[in-house]
């Protein structure tokens, strides 16, 4: 269950939607997310109102094209799997929004089950905890 967050500057609804595609796909090929647990946020920046900074750390020429994807998921993937995912959310973005793989800034931040509640204001991945004391009436 990742949460995504995408994004862009200079960049429009289909090219955002491009983006998420590729994310979405690049998570179920590579780590087996299910094809129906997309939840992402995708917005794209004017450079007026709203802008993104960035420069050529470690090397990497970066430039307006830049697009920032930062996953939100449960811990538990090996790093070789990360590598894969990064890999080819980058071969995916170039594929089908036309971005440089060099523009693609990936971040992974894991957590718990306990962390997540889908709805209903439950913890759906967390066991039931017997010690949990029970809310105040």
């Amino acid at each position: 269950m990742p949460f995504v967050r995408i994004d862009a500057l200079g960049t429009d609804g289909e090219r955002l939607d491009a983006l998420g595609r590729a994310v979405h796909d690049a998570l179920v090929e590579t780590i087996g997310v299910p094809p129906d647990d997309r939840f992402q946020v995708l917005t794209g920046h004017d450079g007026v109102t709203s802008t993104l900074r960035y420069d050529d750390y470690l090397g990497v020429p970066r430039d307006a094209g830049i697009v920032y994807v930062a996953i939100t998921m449960r811990a538990g993937r090996p790093p070789e799997r990360k590598r894969a995912l990064y890999r080819r959310i980058a071969e995916l973005a170039e594929a089908y929004a036309g971005t440089e793989p060099r523009n693609v800034f990936v971040t992974v931040t894991e957590n718990a089950p306990i962390d997540w509640s889908l709805g209903y204001g439950e913890a759906q991945y967390a066991a039931p905890d017997a010690a949990e004391p029970s809310p105040a009436p």
